[in-house]
């Protein structure tokens, strides 16, 4: 773990890699395949970490993706908004609206 590493709200683990979130809407990785998180990442009240790509949810209710997109999985879908929950597969990623329905992209 990094040091100094506080005030985390939540964690996340992927393929070799962690992510954790922390109270002032940043995130932070760590590990042998920790992959870089995006410059200017903020505003962050969800993460989720695949096989090698991740996602966070923004207070606004959209989502930034990074990592591997072998299969599409860090392809955020063109105005996919209103986003309450996310989660990261081993080649897909999944949101989940305000309205009930689950939008998948990536692989299977």
């Amino acid at each position: 773990m990094p040091a100094g590493l506080s005030n985390v709200v939540a964690i996340a683990g992927g393929s070799g890699y962690d992510l954790a979130l922390t109270a002032d809407g940043t995130v932070t990785t760590w590990g042998n395949w920790a992959l870089a998180v995006p410059t200017g990442l903020s505003n962050v009240v969800v993460i989720a970490a695949g096989a090698a790509n991740n996602l966070a949810l923004l207070a606004n209710g959209t989502v930034v993706a990074w990592g591997d997109n072998s299969y599409g999985e860090s392809s955020v879908p063109t105005g996919l908004t209103n986003v309450v929950a996310i989660a990261a597969g081993d080649a897909h990623s999944l949101a989940l609206l305000a309205n009930g329905t689950v939008v998948a992209w990536g692989g299977q």
